[in-house]
């Protein structure tokens, strides 16, 4: 086959560009495209989330989530201060709120010290040292997690990856994959592009575009809506920098908290509800195709009978102002429905197991390169990647350029 790139991206999201990014400067003169089916670049996850730089206290020791993380995170630091990218490291605050929660917040501080991560437990006393007007018994300070302005960059990642070679197209959306022993076929609207590798960066497409290629890819994608307020004005300085409640362990959502931009703006939220479309930023947004999707998927009603009283009390929020405030003010307790004012909301690309289980890893599927024995594959699919993808995009982006080219590399062998 005549190849029209060596290896084509779907998915212009950041990590779709720091794959992009990574493969170019891996190789230089390696042709690489990154399609994407939007008009512009970085339309879902990327821009609609509030700016956080994860530490990775929360992650498993030595899984990618964690690795990725607090690795990722000082690179985004240094990526930012390179570019003349908006940033800043805050630090933040994890506070419990009552007694009972002090158990997990010791077992974070704990994982912290493991991922080796700077975190100091605080009493209550010390709490409104770093923010006078949080309430808790007990805190933790992290010291490393920042914010920053992540589609400033992505738009970054795709002019460095452009300026070394890679096609950008966007409103190009990846209808058909041909996937054959001499390469990869995909169909557009606007005509066939041959390529040697095809690397799967879809995000809330992923678990799809690895079925257009012949894939299954052993979970589904089930969109989470997360939605936010923010602080009015007058009352952002009621936030210092960045607070989040201790999280439930059993469910991959952080709860409700409250972060400081790097524009000052004070995000507060989100919660976590079911979209009825995998790009459905609001109750109004509805796909059939979707819904049936996630209804006929028999891990929905495990996920559904698992986490169902969770899930009642996060409509609930959705659904009520005065629920949300409350939450709210378990933390902030100063302040009051009016102070909040309705903000975009985000969708979470969440991957599910049939069984029911979310998963807690970044997972990626097709070619291996540790495991040559198995049949060669032209495809590399990043099937998970919700938050930290954000902060751990570079390092993301590295590991699946690696596998795509290990994938080229078998392929002409």
């Amino acid at each position: 086959m005549a190849y029209d790139y060596d290896v084509l991206v779907v998915g212009g999201g950041i990590v779709g560009l720091a794959t992009a990014y990574a493969l170019v400067r891996g190789r230089p003169g390696l042709a690489v495209g990154v399609l994407e089916k939007e008009d512009f670049l970085a339309s879902h996850q990327t821009g609609r989330n509030s700016g956080v730089i994860h530490s990775g206290v929360y992650y498993r020791p030595g899984s990618f989530k964690a690795r990725f993380a607090v690795g990722g995170a000082a690179e985004m630091v240094e990526f930012c201060r390179e570019h003349g990218i908006a940033y800043e490291v805050t630090g933040k605050l994890i506070v419990a709120v009552d007694r009972e929660e002090l158990p997990r917040l010791h077992a974070l501080a704990q994982r912290g010290r493991e991922n080796g991560i700077p975190v100091r437990e605080l009493g209550a006393a010390q709490i409104g040292d770093f923010e006078p007007h949080v309430a808790g018994v007990a805190g933790l300070h992290v010291g490393s997690t920042g914010i920053c302005d992540f589609p400033a960059v992505a738009r970054t990642l795709a002019k460095l990856a452009e300026e070394a070679g890679a096609e950008l197209r966007p409103a190009t959306e990846a209808r058909s994959v041909a996937h054959r022993a001499d390469g990869v076929t995909v169909g557009t609207r606007r005509g066939e592009l041959r390529a040697g590798v095809l690397v799967n960066c879809a995000g809330l497409q992923s678990d799809r575009v690895a079925r257009l290629a012949g894939d299954d890819p052993g979970v589904r994608i089930v969109p989470f809506r997360g939605e936010y307020y923010t602080l009015a004005p007058e009352r952002q300085g009621l936030v210092r920098g960045l607070v989040y409640p201790v999280p439930d362990p059993a469910f991959p959502f952080l709860g409700v908290h409250l972060t400081r931009g790097v524009h000052g703006e004070v995000h507060v939220g989100p919660n976590a509800v079911p979209a009825l479309a995998r790009e459905g930023y609001d109750w109004r947004t509805v796909r059939l195709r979707d819904v049936a999707d996630t209804v006929a998927y028999p891990g929905t009603w495990r996920v559904a009978r698992r986490h169902w009283r969770y899930e009642v009390g996060e409509l609930h929020r959705s659904l009520s102002k005065r629920a949300f405030t409350a939450a709210v003010r378990r933390l902030l307790p100063e302040v009051s429905a009016g102070d909040l004012v309705p903000a975009a909301a985000g969708v979470r690309a969440q991957a599910v197991a049939r069984d029911g289980s979310l998963l807690d890893d970044f997972a990626f599927a097709g070619f291996d390169p540790e495991a040559r024995a198995a049949a060669p594959s032209r495809l590399v699919h990043v099937l998970n990647a919700p938050s930290p993808a954000a902060t751990a995009s570079l390092p993301i982006g590295r590991e699946v350029a690696r596998r795509a080219l290990a994938a080229l590399d078998a392929g002409r062998g």
